[in-house]
């Protein structure tokens, strides 16, 4: 009896571990997917954010005069892409490019598209960190609130040595995301020197 007994409680308990286990299993995938769910949102929010301190810290140079106020000067006339849109006109504040500093609401540069019009919009900014003091502090390259930026080799078109560069679209988008280095939708057809 003490062995039948035995039996059914090792049985019972190894059906326990089974189902638990069989539970654990079809909860596994379920619970991926939520943290995947959660650390998507978790990014969503964080480029919303970067956008939004984007806008708040650029409004203030709707119009270029604004800017150049500030000390950001028109370089590189109007970047136009390699195949399709452009970057636009990038107003540079070269003090704070050569500061170096990695700052959310102090953009190095200033971006806008040039109108029939002749007027000049607002569609963005780029954060610009030369590619030689920043590798001498740090051990990999910026991110700024989760976006990692892009290296441009020397020599490139700009003229500048190797950097480190982060477009955001903040009052633009872009067909082809937030970060990108150029926006489909920018046009440089109206720029007039």
């Amino acid at each position: 009896m003490l062995f039948k007994g035995c039996v059914l409680y090792v049985g019972l308990s190894a059906l326990g571990v089974a189902g638990a286990s069989r539970a654990i299993a079809e909860e596994g995938p379920a619970h991926a997917a939520t943290a995947q769910h959660r650390a998507a949102d978790s990014k969503k929010r964080q480029e919303g954010e970067l956008v939004r301190i984007v806008r708040e810290s650029t409004a203030r140079f709707k119009d270029p005069a604004d800017a150049e106020a500030e000390g950001y000067q028109l370089m590189f006339g109007c970047v136009s892409g390699p195949d399709a849109g452009a970057m636009g006109l990038h107003y540079v504040n070269m003090s704070l490019v050569g500061a170096g500093v990695l700052d959310a609401t102090r953009p190095q540069i200033v971006i806008y598209e040039p109108l029939p019009n002749g007027r000049r919009r607002l569609i963005g900014a780029d954060y610009l960190l030369l590619a030689e003091a920043w590798d001498g502090k740090n051990a990999g390259p910026p991110q700024l609130m989760g976006q990692l930026f892009h290296l441009f080799e020397a020599p490139n078109r700009f003229g500048l040595p190797p950097f480190y560069t982060l477009h955001v679209w903040a009052w633009k988008d872009s067909p082809t995301g937030t970060f990108v280095n150029w926006n489909h939708d920018v046009s440089c057809d109206a720029f007039e020197d």
